[in-house]
């Protein structure tokens, strides 16, 4: 008579989500279905992509962007949470952050739509106020105080990755590792009780290869880059990481910012806003916030060379690092 297997049985489950394909990595034991996960994970993303996307002419976030100044439009929760988050890392990261800049992402293609001149002109020319003085988000509506168009392209990832996470947990999982085209976050630990591993990219537009590798621990990980999405303008590469400062891509940005953080939206965000401030004012900010923040810049050799800040990508161990 056989014995049956007590050993955790390995999941990999995966679907499509935002143009890319979100991931599952956990353990359970012999005999569970993990068809109930898998729905369920991908109704939350989808869910998030419904609310969130720009590229959704119906999404709630495009009701929004279509409704007249001064008008109150009613929107779920999760949008809410997520505006919200967004307009106080903008105003924590003095206004590097900013959820306002849609006009700026649409008229340089990195939208629907192909690069406009004209709109390109008109983006860099209009004065900005900050997100939080043009937005009022109360008891489940929105309102804009002038006419703008919220791109969450910053953030929105890694809120999808926290919902994954969260589902998780609902679905009694409580171990595991979710991500979105390479935003991920960790829960507890592995079967056999170490932490996740998960690469940090090396920021090469001609392959995939990790530059370190990180153990995390109840923690998320996301990087901003300007080797995946960009535009050339007269011979040279434009990121798609926009200045709020001149309603253009960032000029001389770091060419990657990795944050580990709480959560993955956090993450995700503050990524974003340490590209934008570059490296001095970046890692000056991050070290009196306390963020774990690695910046990678390319070499006259063809390499890379990094700047950390924070104990989780130490000068010396930077290779591996986790968070409790």
């Amino acid at each position: 008579m056989s014995k049956m297997s007590t050993e955790p049985v390995r999941h990999a489950l995966n679907g499509p989500t935002m143009g890319t394909r979100w991931s599952a990595l956990f353990h359970t034991a012999p005999g569970h279905d993990p068809e109930t996960v898998q729905a369920a994970l991908q109704a939350a993303v989808d869910e998030v992509d419904q609310q969130m996307s720009t590229w959704k002419p119906n999404s709630d976030l495009m009701r929004v962007n279509a409704a007249p100044v001064g008008q109150w439009v009613a929107i779920p929760d999760r949008l809410s949470n997520v505006l919200r988050l967004g307009l106080e890392i903008g105003r924590a990261s003095c206004e590097a952050f900013d959820i306002t800049m849609g006009d700026a992402v649409m008229a340089w293609g990195f939208g629907p739509g192909v690069a406009d001149q004209e709109r390109i002109r008109s983006a860099m020319l209009v004065p900005r106020l900050p997100a939080r003085e043009t937005l009022e988000i109360l008891d489940g509506r929105v309102l804009k105080k002038s006419a703008l168009s919220i791109d969450l392209n910053g953030i929105a990832k890694g809120y999808g990755v926290d919902r994954l996470s969260e589902t998780l947990l609902s679905c009694g999982i409580e171990a595991g590792l979710v991500g979105i085209d390479g935003e991920m976050r960790a829960i507890g630990l592995r079967p056999d009780g170490e932490p996740w591993t998960v690469a940090v990219e090396a920021p090469d537009p001609e392959r995939r290869a990790p530059h370190s590798v990180l153990a995390l621990q109840d923690a998320a990980v996301a990087t901003s880059g300007d080797y995946r999405h960009w535009v050339e303008v007269q011979g040279r590469r434009l990121s798609h990481t926009m200045d709020p400062c001149r309603g253009a891509p960032v000029l001389a940005p770091p060419t990657s910012v990795t944050v580990v953080a709480r959560t993955c939206a956090e993450a995700d965000a503050w990524a974003t806003a340490l590209m934008v401030l570059g490296a001095d004012a970046g890692a000056k900010l991050a070290r009196q916030l306390g963020l774990n923040a690695l910046f990678l810049f390319r070499d006259d050799n063809a390499g890379f060379r990094g700047m950390s800040v924070g104990q989780f990508f130490s000068d010396e161990l930077h290779q591996s690092a986790s968070l409790v």
